[in-house]
């Protein structure tokens, strides 16, 4: 399945596609028919893997990973976004999105995140959409708040410091 926006085609990672980007740039541009633009995954392998892994254990879990958004006019992959899995039994699904540095400020992420909210709602069994950022004021903030989303907690994680989390009801 692909999602269309305006500027962006969000292709749905299957099995095959997150495989060709776990194995390179060059094989992923063969596989999606594009140009791949460098840098374009601060993610990394790790989260590519943790996808596949999701979706070869259970069909349940398709269309729920991994989308990756082609820039339309520049027939280029520009990123990566999705989702943490299918809706949890009362209806949450988290989201997350990243955009080549050389493609900010542009609002693609926004672009990028209004058709993964817009997708998720399609399905009635989502109600709530979350995600997470650094506690602190920043790019992926501003893109949330645009999205309309609400900063509900702040988390201290062992890991990563002082992280937000942000919610967007069905409307």
């Amino acid at each position: 399945m692909t999602i269309e926006t305006t500027n962006l085609k969000l292709i749905q990672c299957d099995p095959e596609i997150l495989k060709s980007a776990i194995e390179g740039d060059e094989i992923l541009a063969k596989t999606l028919k594009v140009t791949v633009q460098d840098n374009w995954t601060e993610f990394g392998v790790g989260a590519l893997q943790y996808s596949l892994d999701r979706l070869l254990e259970s069909q349940d879990e398709n269309g729920w990973w991994t989308y990756f958004p082609i820039h339309k006019q520049d027939n280029k992959l520009i990123g990566s976004g999705g989702y943490k899995g299918k809706p949890t039994t009362n209806g949450t699904v988290e989201i997350g999105y990243e955009i080549a540095l050389s493609y900010r400020n542009r609002g693609l992420a926004t672009e990028l995140t209004k058709g993964l909210i817009e997708n998720a709602f399609r399905d009635e069994k989502v109600e709530l959409i979350i995600a997470h950022t650094l506690g602190q004021e920043n790019p992926s903030t501003k893109v949330l708040q645009k999205c309309g989303f609400e900063k509900v907690e702040e988390i201290n994680d062992p890991d990563d410091g002082l992280i937000w989390k942000w919610e967007l009801y069905r409307k």
